[in-house]
């Protein structure tokens, strides 16, 4: 996440607890942070290390992405040894809403290294670990189902064109699912020397390990997060990296669902007022 300066700070009910549980010392500095679109996220400075605040907004419902407290602080408690997220130092809830407090990771945001990503993902995707986590989408039959729940979300004319673009092939669930990140796209990779770590796990899944490389690879999420989709030599170096044959034959199978999907959700934001969604939509289309 890219810090912005100092402002709108966080609720004072919410410091006020924060002080008394000593988590944030009196008189703390909040610094906006800006990266994720759905609940609002500040860096506290001092203390024993930085620290990032997120406090969950439960306005709209996202019909993809999962805006889930609880299991962000489970996943956090979980992988934090790993290496692969930040540490939770605590979580709770309040008038204001559900909110964690973890270790702030260092880095930018992900912008090249594509094979680094890959390799980052491939790790996730092996490990044992098994969280009380929903299922994911898993086949080509539960893409569907789930991209026609959102199109029947959309109202303008531009859904009947997405309903004809649905794909026809057909691609069995499998039974070896694992731990998803759900949104790995580039505003939650934080990159620091030679170190990834991955941030913003309030939407993990056990499911297809396709899942996660569809979102990282998708244009539309490229294009919203680093500016332009990635190029074929850079998804090349992804696929390489990734090096599971199975999984990534599976996933070639799966790309037009993938891609419908996210058309629809795209769809989804603009008519939602995220009129950033509109060039997303058209690279998905093309890649259908």
């Amino acid at each position: 996440m890219i810090p912005l300066p100092a402002s709108n700070a966080p609720p004072p009910r919410l410091v006020d607890d924060l002080c008394r549980s000593g988590l944030v010392e009196a008189g703390a500095r909040f610094q906006t942070l800006y990266g994720g679109r759905t609940n609002q996220v500040w860096k506290v400075l001092g203390g024993d290390g930085d620290k990032v605040l997120k406090l969950y907004r439960s306005g709209l419902r996202n019909p993809l992405f999962r805006n889930d407290a609880r299991l962000e602080a489970l996943c956090l408690t979980e992988l934090a040894p790993t290496g692969f997220a930040p540490r939770l130092r605590a979580a709770g809830q309040d008038s204001d809403g559900h909110w964690v407090f973890y270790d702030h990771a260092p880095g930018a945001p992900w912008q090249t290294g594509a094979a680094q990503v890959a390799q980052l993902l491939r790790r996730l995707h092996s490990m044992e670990i098994r969280i009380d986590a929903p299922d994911g989408c898993n086949g080509s039959d539960d893409l569907r189902d789930h991209t026609r729940r959102i199109l029947g979300l959309c109202k303008t004319q531009v859904r009947q064109r997405l309903e004809q673009l649905c794909p026809q092939t057909h691609v069995a669930a499998t039974p070896d699912t694992c731990l998803i990140h759900g949104d790995p796209v580039a505003g939650n990779i934080l990159v620091s020397d030679m170190s990834l770590t991955l941030i913003d796990w309030q939407c993990p899944a056990l499911g297809d390990p396709c899942e996660d490389i569809a979102l990282f690879l998708s244009p539309a999420m490229q294009r919203l997060y680093r500016g332009a989709p990635l190029t074929p030599e850079e998804e090349e170096a992804f696929l390489t990296s990734y090096d599971q044959p199975q999984i990534l034959a599976r996933f070639n199978a799966l790309r037009p669902w993938y891609a419908w999907r996210m058309a629809a959700y795209c769809l989804w934001r603009i008519e939602n007022g995220a009129d950033d969604y509109a060039a997303g939509l058209e690279l998905e289309i093309a890649s259908l």
